[in-house]
């Protein structure tokens, strides 16, 4: 039977759980896997006091969301129930989310490929010296990477692919790697799922801008407006183009015969004469530049070589 201390310390996280639960409305399931406790205390004295993480046994916490939850009747968190699986947490959040996860993600540390660790994204080694002295090939060769010796080290002939996503980091990449002085992953909390009023969705939604949304609405009725030209069926995105092309066909009809209307009439001029309306559309400052040099002052009038000096020639 558990302890008197171990009794309180429980019903106290539990009161915790609950508090939490009441206060908030959004949250964050996050993953802590590689996350030290020296990342952990700065993500807590940088979200605090907007934001609150909460980590424990993942029995504790479900006991404690599901008593909340028939107490309560707030049935909101109890999708979080079924999610906590693994080294998980909740980061109860009262802020803007996307603030929130862009500052904890500031935390990401570098990290060494350690031997059976899943590497979370690609590792790849570019082609170049490599500082180290030809007794050390092993390492290239039992991973099949194609070396040279050049200058009593060796040398990388191309860029090499060693590990894939989702792949385990196996004790010759690991050394190798270290040899080398590479630390290829980052370490951080990661964000699973987004829990806001009862709802959940992926934390990339948070990414999606105003710009984003317009753009996909601005693909969406282009691709609506060309299906419905396509298949001559008039829709509400199609109908402007519809009137555009109409008016084409009216205009070309119009040209190619004797029939007129004001529009057509002054495209018919324009054809019929387009030099005088090139002349018409310059504008208006090329014409006050040709005038320019007609409003300059006249030149000085020279002095005469006969100018009366007072005196004849015969005095």
């Amino acid at each position: 039977m558990p302890g008197a201390s171990k009794i309180a310390a429980k019903e106290a996280y539990h009161n915790k759980v609950c508090e939490l639960l009441k206060s908030h409305e959004k949250a964050f399931l996050v993953d802590a896997d590689n996350v030290s406790s020296m990342q952990f205390q700065e993500i807590r004295k940088c979200i605090r006091p907007e934001s609150t993480i909460l980590m424990g046994k993942n029995t504790m916490m479900k006991r404690s969301i599901r008593i909340y939850t028939e107490e309560s009747g707030d049935e909101k968190w109890a999708c979080l129930i079924d999610k906590l699986v693994g080294n998980v947490g909740v980061v109860f959040v009262q802020g803007d989310l996307l603030e929130v996860k862009n500052e904890i993600d500031k935390f990401r540390v570098g990290a060494a490929a350690r031997q059976g660790v899943v590497a979370p994204v690609d590792v790849s080694i570019p082609a170049g010296p490599t500082g180290m002295d030809p007794s050390q090939t092993s390492f290239f060769q039992a991973l099949g990477v194609a070396t040279k010796i050049n200058k009593g080290t060796i040398e990388i002939v191309s860029d090499v692919q060693l590990i894939k996503t989702g792949d385990k980091v196996g004790a010759s990449q690991a050394t190798l790697l270290s040899k080398l002085g590479v630390k290829p992953f980052k370490y951080g909390l990661g964000f699973k799922e987004v829990i806001e009023n009862g709802s959940v969705y992926s934390p990339a939604i948070l990414e999606i801008t105003d710009e984003d949304m317009l753009a996909s609405v601005a693909a969406g009725i282009a691709n609506v407006a060309a299906i419905s030209l396509a298949v001559d069926y008039p829709t509400l995105c199609s109908i402007p183009h519809s009137v555009i092309n109409g008016y084409k066909n009216v205009l070309a009809v119009a040209l190619a015969t004797e029939y007129s209307f004001p529009r057509a009439d002054k495209i018919k001029e324009i054809l019929a004469n387009p030099g005088a309306f090139a002349a018409a559309a310059a504008p208006a400052a090329g014409g006050a530049a040709a005038a320019a040099p007609a409003a300059a002052a006249p030149p000085p009038k020279e002095e005469s070589e006969e100018e009366d000096m007072g005196f004849s020639l015969f005095d």
